[in-house]
């Protein structure tokens, strides 16, 4: 198996190395002009997304180098770096999310008091126009492009009058006023709780944007809740600079300059891509460590999407498996060139068992080594779960935090089917009252009876006083100042901060800073990204033993798994699609956020 494994690695190497023309140190050059500086553009093409883990919906990894701590570390790079005199952004249509926007801003802004930065969009959304206005000197969009800046908005989406009119109901219990995941499945509209939070911490978010787009372009604050946008109403608007294609940009930028080549530093084409691709396919395929880990070094720890208690699957990037985390877990443990981890999370949670199991392992990692939580767009409810086992939590000011609290439930279809005539009967030999009912507890084709559900109101208050405990003892906090921000709150960044959920505010170059300190590693220490342990083997749930029948058949199962209905789900309702999964497997007690919450 391996043996195969490993020519299947060499064949790809041909390919990565033989598939595409050679570029001559990534840089294009011209003819030379004496009255030009020596040195290049250094172009950051972000247009084809900015991933968080190497673990792509397709089955080779993506490069290190390709996430975005490769990304964060090439805009740190091109501060200090001599040879670039001018830097290109291209967004293209890529969609922030807030706290992204939120770091990458004051990296830009950081590298325009050495240089000219020149930015290049098709579409700016809200969270762009933050992120634009803050780093770039001058912004370009494409003739046919918009501004999309509309103000900031939640949408959820209400199901209840779609179950009553199937004669579907919803059975659910929350632990927590503010608990409002079932509210989509139980009302038609949010309670006076859920929309007194929500509101409230739109509110924080919506405030750190427009102060911060008044401080660096006021005409873009102006405009920023009154879009669309067209690109030439855009730019008498002064909300933009130029309008043009990324070509008349990059004349731009080497024209501000005074150059004329250019180079890639973080996208395709950047010069290290390729031999760093090769490296990590052959590490995957046959399990030979990158050269990261021959060193003292901090490894980023990737927790994106719902949490289960299953494995990550082949085809799939989309939530936090238990039985292949834990895997990595344990292994950042025990790994002495580890020397410390910081745990990059957004997530919405799902699995209250997965979770807690998650904070068992990272608790136990951070005994060992320092274990710092760098929040993205969220880590709410199970995602908080797991922050709250770190030694420290750095989120942005516009990150989600918190939602502590638990929800658990079954859609009945029962009185559904008795519609059209389909009866349900439970039997059960124990000729106590209420027994067949405690037997079909799990059952969709049943509503439960009171005892039934007094019984599991008493379990998830259990598991939602653990939930307390837990963030109380990772947290160093008292029960009573944890329940003040709890029956499922949920915060911005910046309040979290004050409440003391959250220990620092700041992006992930701020998290990997304090995880240097706190080990004791200089500035320029590798940085792994880590993937789930095993590779393919253990994403198809096979170990070295495995016959050929069985990767055969765990191929075909994978192969199946792509018409999985949340594969063609919108991207935003993905996790929190993942995170209520588990309901389907026989769980009952959730730790997730509010189903279908969208945050533009």
């Amino acid at each position: 198996m391996k043996r195969t494994l490993v020519m299947l690695a060499v064949g790809l190497i041909a390919l990565a190395c033989d598939g595409r023309p050679r570029r001559t140190g990534g840089v294009a050059r011209h003819a030379a002009n004496k009255s030009l500086k020596s040195g290049v553009v250094a172009e950051v093409d972000l247009s084809g997304g900015i991933p968080e883990s190497t673990n792509t919906s397709n089955w080779l990894p993506l490069p290190a180098s390709r996430t975005y701590v490769g990304l964060v570390r090439a805009l740190v790079r091109l501060r200090t770096d001599r040879d670039s005199r001018a830097v290109l952004v291209r967004l293209g249509a890529t969609r922030l999310d807030w706290a992204k926007a939120e770091e990458l801003g004051p990296l830009l802004e950081a590298i325009r008091k050495d240089k000219p930065v020149v930015c290049h969009a098709h579409s700016i959304s809200d969270s762009a126009l933050w992120f634009l206005a803050r780093g770039c000197d001058r912004i370009w969009l494409s003739a046919a492009g918009d501004v999309d800046t509309v103000g900031i908005s939640a949408q959820i989406v209400y199901l209840r009058g779609l179950l009553d009119r199937l004669g579907v109901r919803a059975d659910f219990i929350s632990m927590g006023r503010y608990k409002s995941a079932a509210e989509s499945l139980l009302r038609q509209g949010p309670s006076d709780e859920a929309r007194q939070e929500l509101l409230g911490t739109l509110g924080s978010i919506r405030k750190v944007w427009l102060d911060d787009l008044r401080k660096a372009r006021p005409a873009a604050a102006d405009a920023a809740e009154s879009g669309p946008w067209g690109a030439q109403e855009a730019l008498s608007r002064h909300v933009i600079d130029a309008v043009g294609d990324s070509s008349a940009a990059r004349d731009d930028a080497q024209a501000r300059g005074h150059v004329i080549g250019s180079k890639v530093a973080f996208g395709p084409g950047a010069e290290s891509s390729s031999e760093i691709a090769v490296a990590e396919i052959v590490r995957t395929l046959s399990g030979i460590e990158s050269a990261a880990s021959d060193r003292p070094h901090i490894a980023v720890l990737p927790a994106i999407g719902g949490i289960t208690m299953g494995s990550d699957q082949l085809f799939s990037s989309s939530g936090i498996g238990y039985a292949s985390m834990v895997k990595t877990i344990d292994e950042l443990s025990e790994d002495p060139l580890v020397r410390a981890v910081v745990l990059r999370i957004d997530s919405p949670g799902g699995s209250a068992l997965a979770s807690d199991l998650l904070w068992l392992r990272l608790t136990e990692l951070a005994a060992k080594k320092p274990l710092i939580a760098s929040v993205g767009s969220m880590a709410a409810s199970g995602g908080y779960y797991l922050a709250s086992a770190s030694d420290s939590i750095v989120a942005a000011r516009t990150s989600i935090v918190g939602s502590i609290g638990v929800v658990g439930g079954k859609l009945v279809i029962g009185e559904a089917l008795d519609a059209y005539g389909v009866k349900t009967v439970t039997l059960s030999p124990n000729p106590d009252p209420g027994a067949a009912a405690r037997a079909a507890y799990e059952s969709p084709l049943v509503a439960w009876d009171d005892a039934t559900r007094a019984r599991i109101t008493q379990q998830m208050h259990e598991v939602y006083e653990l939930f307390v405990a837990r963030v109380s003892r990772g947290r160093h906090l008292a029960r009573d100042r944890v329940l003040a921000s709890a029956e499922g709150r949920i915060f911005s960044g910046l309040e979290g901060k004050q409440r003391g959920l959250v220990d620092q505010l700041g992006g992930l170059d701020a998290a990997l800073e304090l995880a240097r300190r706190r080990a004791g590693l200089g500035a320029h220490a590798p940085i792994s990204v880590e993937g789930p342990a095993g590779g393919i083997l253990a994403a198809l749930g096979l170990d070295e033993s495995a016959s050929t029948e069985q990767l055969t058949a765990a191929l075909t199962r994978e192969h199946d798994n792509i018409w999985n209905p949340l594969r063609r789900a919108p991207r935003e309702f993905v996790p929190t699609l993942v995170g209520l999964s588990p309901m389907l497997f026989g769980e009952r007690v959730l730790a997730v956020l509010p189903i279908l919450l969208r945050l533009r």
